[in-house]
């Protein structure tokens, strides 16, 4: 995976990482707008940028900011107002207020903020000889992901001593945590890379867009990317959820994704279908309900393949959503298996 720094972004690389950072859905909206040449090139330059400088990230959004606000009133000048003003314009008023507030949280700085983006192995070697206190000090004031990626790196016994630790712990002096701090970043220099690399692209939020994409879109992605690079375009597939993945999702998952789908749309997405995924799903439908599809599929008729392909694309659509708000949990091929 590539490592950027300053001085050696070009312009695809550029398009590539501000795809990442405005989001998944904006993002997959954005590459179905492109010809399939771009798409190509953005995707290979999104699964290959896996850390870049966060100096550079910024000024790739600030860039393009300007360019896109050219000529505007708030060109040339910035802060919290304007902030404001651009969200709002972009997301309304209520979800800009929540924006906004955790903006001004983030605005006031965390004690550990500089370890915020380091490599879990590079702060495991940063804690190593310090105090288990210190080490639960600091990975009770990092991100849970974070935290438990560093913990993961410790030993044993000592995963056991701060783990101890971090529970019993409830409040610390502000005047201790900033010592602290302190004391650790001077060590950081020395520990850490001189330019520490934010994670913000790589193969798995490549997937992430690549699944919010419409099935056109979907599909010149990965015959792209796989023109350019078979073996990165097999791990791409192997971690998407495609609609023949149905038959992995557990019997009270596929009841929750029935209840979200229009029987209509759940008719012609089977079209056609495997008879593992049919039964699947017919499985878990009411005596009443199973009878009214079957007959819906069969007044259907013939049924275009785009129109199939859509409703599938639908239903997948409404799985991906329930996994995002932890409802269902998908199990993909290979995966080890879950403990109730």
């Amino acid at each position: 995976m590539s490592r950027l720094a300053p001085g050696e972004i070009t312009g695809t690389q550029k398009a590539a990482l501000l795809l990442i950072q405005i989001g998944k859905e904006q993002a997959a909206k954005v590459m179905s707008m492109l010809d399939e040449t771009e798409i190509e090139e953005l995707t290979t330059e999104i699964a290959r940028l896996e850390r870049v400088d966060p100096e550079m990230a910024n000024g790739v959004i600030e860039e393009f900011h300007a360019a896109a606000m050219g000529g505007s009133t708030y060109a040339g000048r910035g802060g919290l107002g304007v902030a404001q003003a651009l969200l709002e314009a972009s997301v309304g008023r209520e979800k800009a207020a929540g924006m906004m507030e955790r903006l001004a949280s983030s605005l006031q700085g965390q004690p550990f903020e500089f370890l915020q983006y380091a490599d879990a192995r590079q702060v495991v070697s940063l804690l190593s000889g310090e105090h288990p206190q210190t080490m639960a000090l600091v990975l009770a004031h990092l991100r849970p992901d974070h935290a438990s990626a560093i913990m993961t790196g410790l030993a044993p016994a000592v995963q056991a001593e701060v783990a101890h630790r971090i529970a019993l712990m409830e409040r610390a002096s502000p005047d201790v945590v900033a010592v602290v701090a302190e004391n650790l970043q001077r060590k950081a220099s020395a520990v850490l890379t001189p330019q520490e690399m934010a994670a913000v692209g790589g193969v798995q939020p490549l997937v992430e867009i690549i699944n919010r994409a419409d099935p056109t879109t979907e599909k010149l992605i990965l015959e792209g990317l796989e023109a350019r690079d078979q073996s990165l375009a097999e791990e791409v597939r192997s971690r998407m959820f495609v609609f023949a993945d149905i038959t992995l999702l557990e019997e009270r998952a596929i009841q929750l994704v029935l209840r979200g789908v229009e029987m209509g749309q759940l008719a012609i997405a089977l079209k056609g279908a495997d008879d593992e995924v049919r039964d699947k799903i017919m499985r878990n439908l009411s005596e009443r309900a199973r009878e009214n599809l079957v007959e819906e599929i069969e007044l259907l008729g013939p049924v275009r393949l785009s129109m199939v392909e859509d409703a599938r694309a639908q239903v997948v659509q409404a799985i991906r959503k329930l996994e995002e708000g932890g409802q269902i949990v998908i199990r993909r091929e290979g995966e080890d298996e879950f403990v109730a």
